[in-house]
C-alpha cells in the first residue's frame, strides 16, 4: 500500500516522534508505515486521517497491481 505520510508530515513540520505522539504510536511505528514495511490497522488509518484532516483515501492508496483483490 502506498501512502503520503512523509509528505503530509513534512508539510506540517512534524517529526516522526511528534506524529507518533499525536496518534498514540511509537516513532518506529510511524517509520514502518511511512516506508511501507507495515500497513496500519483500520483504527490507526482513521487516527492518521484525523491528524492530517484528510480522508483515508487521500493518504493511502492500495497497490492494485501487487495486492490480491477477490
Amino acid at each position: 500500500m502506498h501512502n503520503r505520510l512523509r509528505v503530509l508530515r513534512a508539510e506540517r513540520g512534524w517529526s516522526q516522534a511528534e506524529l507518533g505522539e499525536r496518534i498514540g504510536v511509537s516513532r518506529q511505528a510511524v517509520n514502518a508505515i511511512e516506508t511501507e514495511k507495515h500497513d496500519p490497522s483500520l483504527l490507526l488509518a482513521f487516527k492518521l486521517a484525523l491528524a492530517f484532516g484528510h480522508p483515508i483515501e487521500a493518504i493511502f492508496e492500495p497497490n492494485l497491481k501487487t495486492e490480491n483483490l477477490k
